[in-house]
């Protein structure tokens, strides 16, 4: 897997782009550049802690973590798209108050500025587009909004060029952000439904529970769990009522929870006449409300 290179590939051309943005800025005399430096700096920040957690989550499980590290992956999405969010908020913010009071710019410079900033990261979002993670997307869309932001400024400082409307400017960027802004909101609810341990979106437990009830000499299947991990490999828990094979039966289980994308079982098994503790613990039936309710 290079997830992980591809996350500092992007990071270092982060680095090096927003310290030639701030020379750049500084020359040119354009706050929309040095605003833009400092926001590429935040995400060079955010996309560096992405990169550390990113390669801690390849670690193997152990002791302390017996689930693996994948939830460290995760957590970089979130300290990305956080910074994501609060980036863009400030990008409006300034935006607004350049409608109010418009600038003199340097449009020539702001020209060839845009050219390679558009170049540099649309390598970086070429490279970081391969990834499988959620914490790729978070750092792809970085990228990606890096990229649509150095074509608005470009395609803005060429019409304010020829005509010298600059309110262009501020427009296009509230645009940008607004969009990034969507697509941030949506990577942190599907990152926070992993960690509120929410049945993953690709699984039905109602059809699942019709799949396994038709397996032969299962009676009865309650006590399902099913969670994500890191938005791509699933695990599941579940009581199998059964007087069958026990064997055979959790043999034909597994194989049609993999069907299902679940990797991960564990399987207990009931005979017909048990008296199971958990039952209440049921998903499909209506919770009856007890306080002393162990687990």
């Amino acid at each position: 897997m290079k997830t992980d290179k591809n996350i500092l590939i992007a990071f270092v051309l982060n680095i090096c782009f927003s310290i030639f943005e701030f020379v750049g800025g500084a020359f040119i005399g354009s706050v929309a550049i040095m605003s833009d430096a400092v926001h590429d700096l935040g995400d060079a920040v955010s996309i560096g802690i992405s990169y550390g957690l990113e390669r801690k989550s390849k670690n193997k499980p152990n002791e302390v973590y017996t689930y693996g590290y994948g939830r460290y992956s995760v957590l970089g999405s979130v300290v990305t798209t956080t910074v994501l969010l609060a980036g863009s908020v400030i990008v409006i913010y300034n935006s607004v108050l350049r409608l109010l009071n418009p600038v003199k710019i340097n449009y020539n410079g702001m020209i060839i500025f845009a050219v390679f900033g558009l170049i540099i990261n649309f390598i970086a979002a070429k490279i970081t587009h391969k990834g499988d993670s959620l914490n790729q997307k978070a750092v792809n869309l970085h990228m990606l909004e890096d990229v649509l932001g150095w074509a608005v400024v470009l395609i803005g400082a060429i019409i304010m060029r020829f005509t010298d409307i600059s309110v262009i400017d501020p427009i296009m960027s509230i645009c940008v952000s607004v969009f990034i802004l969507v697509n941030a909101v949506k990577n942190l609810k599907e990152v926070l439904d992993i960690f509120l341990e929410k049945t993953p979106s690709s699984i039905d437990i109602n059809q699942l529970k019709e799949h396994i009830l038709k397996i032969s000499d299962v009676k009865d299947v309650h006590h399902i769990h099913i969670w994500s991990m890191d938005g791509f490999n699933n695990y599941a828990t579940m009581h199998i009522v059964t007087d069958g094979d026990q064997q055979k039966v959790k043999k034909e289980v597994k194989e049609e929870l993999s069907e299902h994308g679940i990797c991960h079982t564990t399987v207990e098994f009931e005979g017909v006449d048990e008296k199971c503790n958990e039952e209440e613990c049921k998903i499909h039936k209506s919770p009856k409300h007890h306080h002393h309710h162990h687990h």
